[in-house]
């Protein structure tokens, strides 16, 4: 079939039929993939591996930078890139890719997860969010894009809170009790008592890990801040001791903790927040829910976020395949993508606040 009459075909599809095309050669594109490769047929195996291998490589990072084997500035994007592998297998197991009869399993592999980034919302909280989220992309009640900036204005209020979800919060309090109110209203639960212990669950996401996460990171930078500021006014600050062992044992959390979590988190909402559209999207119509970020000035975001930008519009389309399969199959899947028109690389996203339309 050449390309122009192929063209025609496809200008002739419904959107329910392009969705279609764009699943069934994504699929095909898997299931060739484990016929020649059959060791991907053991999920279970290979998450467990990327776990626990991702752990032991931030625990490693972390012991070398304390012992003086390696500086500050590789352990930090060391130990962010191996939590950006424990973020996309987070994102499998919410979809149960991995583990699916063993449920304890996943969620002990959630809960190590949460406690290697704490920086990130509870994930057994998260998966109510990002189901809500996959089934209505890019709506008023899709509180986990919306939690990350999608749809605010660019400016520097978005900038601080793209890396910071706290920041997120308090930048903008009314408009987080606003859609976060929408989002329970839109979840079917069978009484008022069901719908009050959904927005108590949302509301304690962050409790009690990431509270203590963004506690010491907003204490180390204000520290520093008036540390700074206290010297160059020449008053440096007097401190006992007691609390310079304090400073010392925040400053080693930084480097090994904080700033790893604050570089990938950014990467990761930069890109994510972005490439998803907001607003004026048809309702579950994954054609305009997202599309691919790959331009070449990403790559330094992509390191930190697993080429987020590259890989998860085809997560919107065949939600099953987990995040390494993706990547595998992506240049079959943005081939297809192309055809029935899903968007590369809309910078304008950037002056529209992700409006879809141009």
């Amino acid at each position: 079939m050449s390309n122009i009459y192929f063209q025609k075909v496809v200008a002739t599809m419904t959107d329910e039929e392009k969705i279609n095309h764009v699943r069934t050669n994504m699929q095909l594109a898997g299931d060739s993939l484990r016929s020649r490769h059959p060791w991907l047929r053991h999920q279970d195996a290979i998450g467990a591996s990327i776990m626990t291998l991702s752990v032991i490589g931030m625990i490693a990072s972390a012991v070398l930078f304390y012992v003086g084997w390696i500086p500050w500035w590789v352990c930090t994007p060391a130990i962010a890139l191996f939590a950006s592998f424990v973020h996309e297998l987070e994102h499998d197991l919410i979809h149960f890719m991995y583990f699916r009869k063993t449920p304890r399993i996943n969620s002990a592999m959630l809960l190590i997860g949460w406690l290697v980034r704490p920086s990130t919302l509870n994930p057994l909280v998260r998966r109510r969010l990002h189901m809500h989220h996959h089934k209505h992309s890019g709506t008023e009640t899709d509180l986990e894009e919306r939690g990350i900036t999608n749809g605010v204005p660019w400016g520097i209020s978005r900038l601080l809170m793209t890396g910071d979800n706290l920041l997120s919060v308090y930048m903008r309090p009314w408009t987080t009790l606003r859609i976060t109110a929408d989002f329970v209203r839109s979840q079917k639960a069978s009484s008022p008592a069901e719908y009050r212990a959904i927005g108590r669950e949302v509301r304690m996401g962050y409790f009690p890990i990431a509270v203590i996460y963004y506690t010491a990171w907003h204490g180390w930078i204000a520290f520093h801040l008036v540390d700074v500021v206290a010297a160059a006014i020449g008053h440096p600050l007097q401190i006992s001791s007691s609390v310079q062992g304090i400073v010392r044992a925040l400053d080693f959390a930084a480097v090994v903790l904080m700033l790893p979590s604050f570089l990938r988190t950014f990467c990761l909402h930069f890109i994510s927040s972005n490439m998803h559209y907001y607003g004026d999207v048809e309702d579950e119509n994954p054609l305009q829910q997202c599309q691919v970020l790959n331009a070449w000035w990403t790559l330094p975001f992509q390191l930190f976020c697993f080429n987020f930008g590259g890989t998860h519009a085809i997560h919107h389309f065949l939600v099953k395949e987990p995040f390494y399969v993706r990547q595998w199959t992506a240049p079959t899947a943005h081939k297809v993508l192309r055809e029935v028109g899903v968007r590369f690389n809309d910078v304008g996203t950037f002056r529209r606040a992700n409006r879809y339309a141009i």
